[in-house]
């Protein structure tokens, strides 16, 4: 009931308007400063092909950079294929632990009616459906087979 209450009262004093309008802001300033900064990295592109064509010739400065844009890329391939699994995991830990949460919550959140509910088949019943559910859950997001977990992989 006390973090609802301080949820209304920040509502009421506007704190929560100026939240949103401190980060809208701050969403600009960096979108601004993003946007600054690959104009910037643009144009020392430009000015390092221009000097490498200069030194070396357009077609060797060309290949040059062509070729080591594709190896960037393949870096950049390599780095997120072997972060995978751990990113994997992390999801799994993440989503394990919200679910501990919900279950938690909504027990704590069912104790007082069925403190309150008379004995009888519903009391036995809600339980065993929450149980059901939670299996059925847990059966149909159970971890992909292996090499599921990026499509397009082996063809």
């Amino acid at each position: 009931m006390g973090t609802l209450a301080s949820l209304i009262a920040g509502l009421a004093s506007g704190e929560t308007l100026a939240a949103v309008k401190r980060a809208k802001t701050a969403a600009i300033v960096y979108l601004a400063a993003a946007a600054a900064v690959c104009i910037g990295a643009g144009f020392l592109l430009a000015a390092a092909f221009i000097w490498t064509e200069r030194r070396y010739g357009p077609i060797e400065a060309a290949l040059g950079f062509g070729a080591g844009f594709v190896v960037l890329a393949g870096l950049i391939l390599l780095v997120y294929r072997v972060t995978a699994g751990s990113r994997a995991r992390r999801q799994a830990r993440r989503r394990r632990s919200d679910l501990t949460a919900l279950g938690a919550t909504v027990a704590l959140g069912l104790l007082p009616a069925l403190a309150r509910a008379k004995p009888g088949p519903g009391l036995v019943l809600w339980p065993l459906a929450t149980l059901v559910a939670y299996a059925i859950y847990k059966e149909n997001t159970g971890s992909p087979p292996k090499g599921d977990d990026h499509p397009g992989e082996g063809t």
